[in-house]
């Protein structure tokens, strides 16, 4: 399982394409980040460097030059280096690189300046992601103010700078069947870490001590760090979207919700799962869990090609708001809510985004101001929620503190959809069933 390297060839092949007649194409390679003093975070490569070569190593930059008869593809990076290879660890050098990832050409990273000049000049337009990487933004000017200070013997310089973003990004919203494959193994592996938490719960434990099952799940079936920070919220720290504390007691009569999903090869997950701490809900629990999964069931259904994107988020909210109202926790007519959107006291965020290398996945949503069409290969979050604030006296005491979300990754197929995170329990009655067979 995974990518490639004919597949990250054929991504280089295709962005090359796209790209405009003498220009050239500049990557950098995500810098290394210190935690404290001298000491790193994990490293994790930039996912359009990794994207477009399947390199995971740092201080690394990617020329591409569509049309280069000496080679369209070069890359820059470490020298082999055994003394530091002692310390930090193998390091690939340029004269493996060319076979193993299948490239043109490869250089030491401390020979860019030097030769890159000669790359870019005569080029008319340099595409690279402008303002991601100051250090990256000064090295490309420097390289133009070369050129520009000798054009007077030599070629001038670009005279357009093009964001590779949008071309490159296009190209990861539709993704093929080996990264499928891939969210598909990370979101298998999430719900191994989704249902031992669930097994574990009892009134009493902190909120941490879930966040353990769920990172020795991920760990120990291959995936090497969550997608993002897991979410572990129980009682009234589920109505907080971004919780990450995870440091409070979980009390019994709590809802627990979790959202957390694992990095496998560089894809991501993204599952949420809301249960009662004590395994049983409460009838006001269940009244608004109801409405959740209702809402999640019908905006899934709606993940079908020609759909416009916002059609699931459009259907999950009118069963929120016609659940609300049913309640007695809204008031007035489903026209008048939709067009107020008072609801949005409960329900305040998107049914979902983008999903792939990152958790919050690149591509645009709108195209010339439009939602975009579902296409084959897409994969979205299908996420609502209802979060009724702990605070919110305007509503019986009954109801405050109430957070539930319910969360499962959902790739666009040919025919309509399929849910890639399936085995975790979602119903009430499964997790009600799934939470008394632990206990007993």
């Amino acid at each position: 399982m995974g990518i490639t390297n004919r597949e990250f060839k054929k991504r280089r092949k295709e962005l090359m394409s796209r790209m405009e007649p003498n220009s050239i194409g500049l990557l950098s390679s995500a810098p290394e980040r210190l935690r404290n003093n001298d000491a790193e975070y994990q490293y994790r490569q930039s996912s359009d460097f990794y994207y477009l070569t399947g390199f995971s190593e740092p201080q690394a930059i990617i020329a591409l030059v569509p049309g280069r008869q000496q080679g369209e593809v070069i890359l820059f990076c470490r020298e082999k280096n055994l003394e530091r290879e002692l310390w930090a660890g193998y390091i690939l050098g340029p004269d493996a690189a060319i076979d193993s990832l299948l490239i043109d050409d490869a250089y030491p990273i401390d020979d860019v300046d030097e030769i890159i000049v000669g790359l870019i000049e005569g080029k008319d337009r340099i595409y690279y992601s402008m303002g991601r990487d100051d250090d990256f933004d000064g090295k490309v000017m420097t390289w133009v103010k070369n050129i520009r200070n000798n054009a007077k013997v030599g070629p001038p310089p670009p005279s357009e700078f093009q964001v590779l973003d949008h071309l490159l990004h296009e190209l990861r919203l539709i993704k093929s069947p080996a990264e499928i494959k891939l969210i598909e193994k990370a979101a298998k592996i999430s719900a191994e870490g989704h249902k031992a938490a669930m097994n574990r719960c009892v009134p009493g434990l902190k909120e941490y001590e879930l966040e353990a099952e769920l990172q020795y799940a991920f760990i120990r079936n291959g995936s090497r760090s969550p997608a993002y920070q897991s979410i572990v919220g129980a009682g009234d720290n589920a109505c907080i979207l971004h919780y990450n504390s995870n440091n409070s007691e979980i009390k019994k009569g709590d809802l627990v919700l979790i959202d957390a999903g694992c990095e496998y090869d560089c894809y991501a997950s993204d599952i949420t799962r809301t249960f009662p701490a004590s395994g049983k809900f409460t009838e006001e629990q269940r009244l608004i869990y109801e409405i959740v999964l209702l809402a999640q069931n019908e905006a899934i259904k709606t993940v079908q090609p020609g759909n416009t994107w916002n059609a699931p988020h459009d259907i999950s909210v009118r069963v929120i708001v016609q659940g609300l109202l049913k309640l007695g926790l809204l008031k007035g007519s489903l026209s008048q809510q939709l067009k107020s959107e008072e609801y949005k006291r409960y329900y305040m965020h998107r049914v979902g985004h983008w999903l792939g290398m990152d958790v919050h996945d690149v591509g645009d949503y709108k195209i010339d101001g439009h939602w975009r069409l579902l296409e084959p290969g897409m994969v979205t979050t299908i996420e609502p929620g209802i979060y009724i604030s702990p605070s919110d006296t305007s509503v019986p005491k009954k109801w405050r503190g109430i957070g539930v979300r319910i969360e499962d990754d959902v790739l666009v197929t040919k025919t309509g959809y399929k849910v890639l995170s399936p085995g975790i329990p979602r119903t009430i009655e499964d997790i009600e069933a799934f939470m008394s067979e632990q206990v007993a």
